[in-house]
């Protein structure tokens, strides 16, 4: 398999851990500066020009979500990232959508937005996703308050959407000291090796992060 990613990337980083999880081998397809050959590539298989994007045996997959689940179908292993019965797969994909959503969306609107010349910067967005991922936040904490995982009891696609969201949402707004379990629980996230991992592999290109990257994680 091939994936078309970025270590650095939240998606991508969703993507990576459920091949971390079940120690699936995959050729890094490296998309950033000066790999214009793999752009290329990228490109074609993708025009929207999004990442990350698998290619499985003549198979083009987009999107990390269907990413994950087509692995769980495709190449299974013993972490399953979704439920066989499909009304918890419910509550799993509810979740998903809740992180990408409500955690992931807003965290990429402000960061996008520092990416902006000044003039045409815009403070009222701003202010709105910041206003959305506290709501997010105290919503989280009352789920997570006797919760190990998102979703399922176990380990699961919810989870893979969560540890990049919450990852990088904390770093450009940090959650509440009084959200006891939502900070417990970004802090489990860290501490799976699967995440860990792609963590570390993304510390090279901390200096990327155009609001500083803070000195923890």
């Amino acid at each position: 398999m091939q994936l078309y990613a970025h270590p650095f990337s939240s998606y991508c980083q969703k993507a990576l851990i459920a091949f971390y999880e079940n120690a699936l081998p995959y050729e890094l397809r490296m998309l950033g500066p000066g790999h214009d050959d793999v752009a290329a590539e990228h490109a074609r298989l993708w025009p929207l020009g999004r990442m990350p994007v698998l290619v499985d045996d003549g198979r083009t997959v987009v999107e990390s979500t269907i990413i994950i689940e087509y692995l769980d179908l495709h190449h299974p292993g013993p972490v399953r990232f979704l439920p066989q019965d499909p009304r918890i797969a419910l509550d799993v994909r509810m979740m998903d959508r809740f992180f990408d959503n409500y955690v992931m969306a807003p965290m990429m609107r402000i960061v996008f937005d520092a990416l902006r010349p000044e003039g045409v910067r815009d403070p009222r967005g701003v202010e709105e996703a910041r206003a959305l991922l506290d709501t997010a936040y105290r919503w989280l904490d009352e789920r997570m308050a006797h919760r190990v995982w998102a979703a399922a009891d176990v380990f699961s696609l919810a989870d893979c959407a969560a540890a990049p969201s919450l990852f990088y949402a904390d770093w450009v707004h940090p959650i509440d000291a009084g959200l006891s379990g939502t900070r417990a629980y970004r802090a489990r996230l860290l501490a799976r090796p699967s995440f860990a991992r792609a963590v570390d592999e993304a510390r090279p290109y901390r200096s990327y992060f155009p609001l500083g990257a803070p000195d923890r994680d």
